[in-house]
Parts: structure tokens; C-alpha cells; sequence
């Protein structure tokens, strides 16, 4: 057995797409997929941005705000989740921060 963390201070700030306060670390490769995790602080944002591919955005602590195409911010919180298409333009934030399980890969069936 081996004991894998995955704490925020091991994450990666996010910078691209004039994003703040957020920061991911991959979590696993896989052969045609990835899973990662984000944190979002509170006032943080993940800037508008093209999804490499298909993109499943699982809430797993704490809620703020997602959005797509349209740029109209819908509330997502614990225990819910976004799905964006591949090229689907999507910016996530939160006033209060979020933790979130990010998979992504272009056989993901959801």
C-alpha cells in the first residue's frame, strides 16, 4: 500500500486565463482520461476557458458558482457536479471557496 496526499499546499497555483486564488494538482494519468483537484479560495476564480475535453467538475467541499458559453454564473455546491464538452467555454469561482474533483478525458461516459 502506499499513502498518496493530496493536500492544497502541493497544488499549483493557476494562472492562465487571468485566474486568482486558484490552484489544481493532478491526482492521476490515466490512458485516456485525467483526474486532478482544484481549490478554489474564497474570492477565486478560474478564468473563462475552452475545455481541453469532456470536463466532469465534482463539488466536494464547500459551493460557489460555474458557468459556460452564455458567461452566466450558475451556484453549484456539495455533492453537485458540471459537465462540460470538449471546446464547451466554461470560468468557475467561489465567494467563500470550493474544493472540486476535476476528470477529464474524451472517453469519459457521463
Amino acid at each position: 500500500m502506499k499513502i498518496i496526499s493530496f493536500q492544497q499546499q502541493q497544488a499549483v497555483p493557476v494562472t492562465r486565463y487571468n485566474s486568482e486564488l486558484s490552484s489544481y494538482l493532478k491526482i492521476a494519468n490515466l490512458k485516456e482520461a485525467s483526474i486532478g483537484i482544484m481549490y478554489i479560495e474564497p474570492g477565486g476564480i478560474t478564468g473563462h476557458h475552452e475545455a481541453p475535453s469532456k470536463q466532469l467538475f465534482l463539488v466536494i467541499e464547500g459551493e460557489g458558482w460555474v458557468t459556460s458559453d452564455d458567461e452566466v454564473q450558475v451556484q453549484v455546491k456539495k455533492g453537485q457536479a458540471a459537465l462540460w464538452e470538449k471546446d464547451e467555454w466554461h470560468t468557475s469561482g467561489s465567494d467563500v471557496g470550493m474544493t472540486v474533483i476535476i476528470i477529464q478525458g474524451s472517453s469519459l461516459i457521463v
